[in-house]
């Protein structure tokens, strides 16, 4: 498994913990926004526990399916436990790398009708040639979409975050550090536009998802277990931890950081059909 992909599988109950106010109102509006109808075949990649998936598996009813895939073993997980709860019997959550995914036989022999990837597309090693060839697996026609932060949502959070970790040592999330360098080429709607058409798409279309929640103690701590900024506490002991802990709660009340900023941009668009220009 990748380094990634363990530090989200130990994210796994703070993960959870946030899906209600982060996770899912940005993978319920990629849906609706995809457009999916009964029928349709979804692939969903860096699904994490299903927060795009299972509302996709939700619109396109038993005569569809989605294949929902991560790294993240204990993730997956709680994404069957999740869609066994509301009764789908049409998603499959798959450990496998998405670069790499083909198509089992179940899926329509033009591809997949839609393709969804919330808050992970910056993940994807090689980001454009990975999902183009991702993109590659939709059938002509079909949709596109991805959500990512949006430009300068969960900045200051973080930055904070990181300045207690500097107190203790080395000030550094690991390897999903790259995936912040890479989010700055799509966090405006126009570049996001931009991004989604060089993939060869048209039709692109972009919305801006506003989602502003209280910074309690307790969230705040979740939001840094639950997702990459964890992976900078990997080289402390439980002790150094707590100390990282406390620092950072303080940062956040001296800098009067009552809310995090999780706004988000939601971008869709149609493959081209194989006359188009």
């Amino acid at each position: 498994m990748s380094d990634l992909g363990s530090t989200f599988d130990e994210a796994r109950q703070e993960f959870a913990r946030l899906t209600t106010a982060v996770w899912a109102p940005a993978g319920q509006s990629l849906v609706f926004q995809l457009g999916l109808r009964p029928g349709d075949a979804v692939l969903d990649v860096c699904c994490g526990a299903g927060s795009s998936a299972i509302p996709a598996a939700a619109a396109v009813g038993q005569s569809g399916l989605v294949h929902a895939v991560d790294l993240a073993d204990e993730l997956l997980e709680q994404g069957r436990l999740n869609a066994s709860e509301r009764g789908l019997q049409n998603i499959e959550f798959v450990c496998a790398d998405a670069t790499e995914w083909e198509p089992p036989s179940t899926v329509p022999q033009l591809g997949y009708d839609g393709l969804a990837c919330s808050y992970g597309v910056f993940f994807l090693p090689h980001m454009d040639a990975a999902f183009t060839r991702l993109a590659g697996l939709v059938r002509p026609g079909g949709k596109i979409g991805i959500t990512v932060w949006r430009r300068g949502a969960v900045c200051e959070f973080a930055d904070t975050f990181l300045d207690a970790v500097a107190r203790h040592g080395e000030r550094s999330i690991g390897p999903a550090g790259a995936a912040f360098d890479i989010l700055e080429r799509m966090d405006t709607p126009d570049r996001l536009h931009q991004w989604l058409a060089g993939l060869g798409a048209h039709a692109t279309e972009v919305r801006e998802l506003s989602n502003i929640i209280p910074a309690t103690p307790e969230f705040a701590w979740d939001a840094v277990l639950g997702g990459p900024l964890r992976g900078a506490l990997s080289s402390f002991d439980a002790h150094t931890i707590e100390a990282i802990r406390r620092d950072f709660l303080e940062l956040l009340t001296d800098r009067a950081i009552h809310d995090i900023d999780a706004g988000t941009l939601v971008g869709t668009a149609t493959t081209n059909e194989p006359n188009a220009t």
